[in-house]
């Protein structure tokens, strides 16, 4: 049940607001209220959807489970679990003084009691005999209390008005939704979503559609939660390919943060990336909104349209923000693009994935040609496929571009090599160990883009999927080609 506020003081920005307009009023005008703030960001939202063509992704975080679930925050959850550990014996504001509040390294600390509490004669009666073999690492258990912890919880005991928001952000239909929590809350919101958790978002060749993407991991995969320093330390070591793969998404569809503060890590990093795509830094982000609750909005309310942020490294960005008590009629606004809900995501992914895998050649310079018919008999609602990739003009070389964004002293760069001669090297040995040429055409890691009107003006562009590639030629580690990108062998 929601607390509601009797009587508190008027909010400093709405004071300031009544201030500038009671300088500015014309009679006969009404002073600005909040049922003329949903009128404006229901039109800006309508403008943004109209504008891109394409659904809009949600990302999720921890306040969206604590609105819908009642689930504790990260802070509690890492009390929750002190408790349940007899080798913790102080509380966890001793931890949190001790570690500056450096909560990922309270989580190692508390990692190490929950390894000796499991091997000691009274831990093993609280953890499964298969967290016991030699190969287990010693977070498991840990990681074990932490479903045990939040597996508890579900939407089934909210409120009708919380559970008509979560019908209409089922309807919202999202072009993919993208979270840092672990509970399982989202399945079933969005059930024919195809679940991606952790590791397994870096090795996606390509993102498509119709997908939660659980970046920092799932109860269902214990293993994959980013938990400890040591996990946090892995994610960012990672991060860098996440980005590349996740800034196109941002750049081309309406993001609608939904349970972050502003202030929110997570947030300051996905707006510093977006950052450097703008110029100047200060300008106006104009598809990224933030939804925030707010227990002191009423009817008199006109909250801010925008929020500033410092992202790092002194850049400063803005965001459009969203405030209110109930979130029903934000995620209706959102969903006047259209619906999948009558679409086959599956058949959707599937053929998204085949036309990813085709290697082509030239597409910045020439068009292809489309069966539409043949694709209209494989998706039945024209309309919705459309809308839903936000379909343009194959000969667009930003399109190639945003999926191929390193150029070769780039490419360099980010494998932290001196020069892009060095780059050739791996490239040269890739080819030396499995017959794979990778600059021999247009592919998932590499396209000849032209840059001018000169045939021979072109220059080389490289993929996150490279990258990640080359990294792993480059420290001696196994490394697999795609089937389809293999020259085929000779017949015998």
């Amino acid at each position: 049940m929601r607390r509601t506020v009797a009587s508190q003081p008027e909010p400093f920005r709405l004071r300031l607001a009544r201030l500038i307009w009671s300088n500015t009023y014309v009679p006969g005008t009404k002073m600005p209220n909040f049922k003329q703030y949903k009128q404006e960001v229901e039109a800006d939202i309508a403008k943004t959807l109209k504008d891109l063509q394409c659904q809009p992704i949600i990302f999720v975080g921890s306040g969206f489970s604590r609105r819908y679930a009642l689930t504790p925050s990260w802070e509690e959850l890492l009390g929750e679990l002190a408790a349940r550990c007899p080798s913790i014996e102080n509380e966890l504001a001793y931890y949190k003084q001790k570690y500056e509040n450096d909560l990922p390294a309270v989580g190692s600390v508390f990692a190490q009691h929950y390894f000796e509490w499991a091997w000691s004669k009274d831990g093993k009666s609280h953890f499964p005999p298969e967290l016991y073999k030699g190969n287990v690492p010693k977070d498991a258990y840990i990681k074990h209390m932490v479903v045990k912890v939040l597996e508890q919880y579900s939407t089934a005991g909210a409120t009708q008005e919380l559970q008509d928001e979560l019908v209409a952000l089922k309807h919202l239909a999202p072009h993919a939704v993208i979270t840092t929590n672990y509970d399982n809350l989202l399945e079933p919101i969005f059930p024919n979503y195809e679940v991606v958790v952790g590791q397994q978002v870096f090795r996606q060749s390509a993102l498509v559609v119709g997908e939660v993407f659980k970046i920092h991991g799932s109860l269902s995969e214990p293993e994959s939660m980013v938990l400890t320093k040591e996990d946090y330390e892995d994610f960012n070591r990672n991060k860098k390919y996440l980005s590349a793969k996740l800034l196109t998404y941002f750049a081309e569809h309406p993001l609608l943060f939904i349970g972050y503060r502003a202030g929110d890590p997570n947030i300051k990093s996905v707006l510093y990336d977006m950052s450097r795509m703008f110029s100047p830094t200060t300008v106006l982000i104009p598809n990224i909104y933030i939804l925030q609750w707010d227990e002191g909005v009423n009817e008199d309310s006109y909250p801010a349209h925008e929020h500033v942020l410092d992202v790092g490294e002194g850049i400063t960005v803005r965001i459009k923000s969203i405030s209110s008590c109930s979130f029903r009629w934000v995620y209706d606004a959102f969903s006047v693009g259209g619906t999948m809900e009558k679409v086959n995501l599956k058949a959707l992914r599937a053929l998204a994935h085949r036309m990813m895998n085709l290697i082509r050649t030239d597409i910045p310079t020439k068009n292809v040609q489309v069966n539409y018919e043949a694709l209209e008999r494989a998706i039945s609602n024209e309309a919705a496929f459309a809308n839903l990739f936000g379909v343009t003009n194959l000969d667009d070389p930003a399109a190639a571009n945003a999926n191929h964004p390193y150029t070769s002293e780039m490419l360099a760069a980010e494998l932290g090599l001196e020069h892009w001669t060095a780059t050739n090297r791996l490239i040269a040995q890739i080819k030396a160990d499995t017959g794979f040429d990778m600059k021999a055409s247009d592919n998932v890691y590499h396209i000849h883009v032209k840059i001018g009107k000169a045939e021979r003006s072109r220059t080389r562009k490289y993929s996150a999927a490279a990258v990640a590639l080359l990294a792993k030629v480059r420290d001696g580690e196994p490394h697999d080609i795609p089937a389809h990108l293999m020259p085929a062998k000779p017949a015998a």
